[in-house]
């Protein structure tokens, strides 16, 4: 166990600055004293933490994973101290935060940039992906994630409901019919992302309905599914917020209105469990909140 965090702060600053002498002078040591100490950490837990060549100082693999633990101590007791001093602090260190790839592009990039703007000595670090990943092994501080909430140790809070429906170019449904109910579906083509076959509905009684749907076209990507609908290849289950300015136009049309698409999604704020909320994800959290409610393509 590591009994001397000033240790651990040094053998960081080493990390980071590449050196061994640098960094001990930030801490009023000689070369060879800080030299001294730093192994004094390698003896204490068991690995060789840093390279050292004559010109330069690198990171070892265990290295990298204290590395990684320790920054997280250190900006763990900065938020403790920032929690208890008041909100009126200002925002300093770097917010890490993953979302979804179509949806972070057209809202959470610019609320972001916003939100720095309104808070100068922060640094946001964005990882846009549709590949859900493990934020707490990854160092991330919160997430955004749409879609039906799934069993998770990390915090959740809703930010907005993300209405799906149904939809297709109104050149597709004149030549090929509109379908009037969920069953409907497999006498047409629906364009298929990721090959999500298996589409769910409920009724206008409360009633539930499910369909295997099939089609010509079949993409990861949300918007190949758009553009695919946009040309005529099918029906297409798509948010509200990706195709209001398709509907808008007229390229693309609603179909089974009467009918919602299940599971119904949401859009969540994932943080990890347990611990202090950092200052900067929560009034992150509450920034992002008031601007949701100010999309209209979303619900609340």
């Amino acid at each position: 166990m590591i009994n001397d965090l000033k240790l651990l702060e040094l053998f960081v600053r080493a990390a980071r600055l590449g050196a061994i002498g640098k960094a001990g002078a930030e801490f009023g040591l000689s070369p060879a004293s800080a030299t001294q100490r730093i192994q004094a950490l390698e003896s204490e837990v068991g690995a060789q933490l840093l390279h050292r060549t004559t010109r330069s100082v690198s990171v070892t693999l265990e290295g990298e994973r204290l590395l990684k633990h320790a920054e997280r101590i250190f900006e763990a007791v900065q938020d403790a101290m920032l929690d208890v001093s008041g909100e009126n602090q200002v925002l300093r260190g770097t917010l890490r935060l993953a979302g979804p790839a179509s949806f972070g592009r057209k809202y959470i990039a610019p609320f972001v940039t916003e939100f720095l703007s309104m808070h100068p000595g922060l640094t946001v670090q964005l990882h846009l992906s549709d590949t859900v990943f493990d934020i707490v092994d990854n160092g991330f501080d919160c997430a955004i994630r749409l879609g039906a909430l799934e069993s998770s140790s990390l915090k959740a809070q809703k930010l907005s409901s993300c209405p799906r429906i149904l939809v297709a170019a109104p050149d597709y449904l004149k030549a090929m019919g509109t379908p009037q109910t969920p069953q409907d579906l497999v006498h047409f083509d629906c364009v298929i992302r990721d090959a999500l076959q298996n589409w769910r509905f409920k009724g206008p009684h409360g009633e539930e309905d499910a369909v295997k749907v099939a089609g010509r076209f079949v993409t990861n990507l949300a918007e190949g599914v758009t553009e695919a609908a946009i040309s005529g290849f099918g029906i297409a289950r798509k948010c509200t917020w990706e195709v209001a300015e398709h509907l808008e136009s007229g390229e693309l049309v609603t179909v089974l209105d009467r009918y919602i698409v299940a599971p119904e999604w949401n859009i969540h704020f994932m943080r990890p469990p347990g611990g202090i909320e950092p200052l900067r994800v929560r009034q992150f959290r509450s920034f992002i909140k008031q601007k949701m409610a100010q999309v209209p393509t979303l619900g609340q």
